[in-house]
């Protein structure tokens, strides 16, 4: 299990709106940038429930797919499976908690993923703990994330 948390100064409408709809990830995920040609898929609604986001890219980028499985104001669920460069599928769970700062608005926000460890992934588990693979990656993303909903 990987789990990173930060505050950000910003009300939890204007996270989870960065959160719930793929298209917005370009703005804040660690990962992009991975792959300047990386191809992207959406399909689904817009957001929410059943929105979904497919990438194929380089090695480094690797392919999968996404899905929000659930929403509401305080988390978004997501099913993360991963086609290359290993098969795995993970479950991903951003958790908003209100958090004023300074007497603003603000969020507490929680990026969890876990999953099972078969297979190669299983072998990489026991040397490199997922946390230490891409715990990282997490805290990346996080801090963009902040900066994306307080700009």
């Amino acid at each position: 299990m990987v789990v990173r948390s930060t505050t950000v100064a910003a009300d939890p409408a204007r996270v989870h709106a960065l959160v719930d709809d793929f298209h917005q990830w370009q703005a804040w995920s660690p990962w992009e940038g991975l792959d300047p040609d990386l191809r992207r898929t959406y399909s689904g609604p817009a957001s929410g429930v059943g929105a979904r986001y497919s990438w194929e890219g380089n090695r480094k980028a690797g392919a999968g797919s996404m899905e929000i499985t659930g929403s509401t104001p305080g988390t978004v669920d997501i099913r993360l499976a991963f086609l290359k460069p290993f098969e795995n599928t993970n479950r991903v769970t951003f958790t908003l908690t209100p958090t004023p700062v300074d007497g603003a608005p603000g969020t507490t926000v929680e990026w969890r993923m876990s999953g099972e460890r078969t297979g190669f992934w299983g072998l990489v588990g026991r040397v490199l703990p997922m946390d230490r693979l891409i715990g990282k990656d997490f805290e990346k993303g996080l801090a963009r994330l902040k900066a994306a909903a307080e700009a």
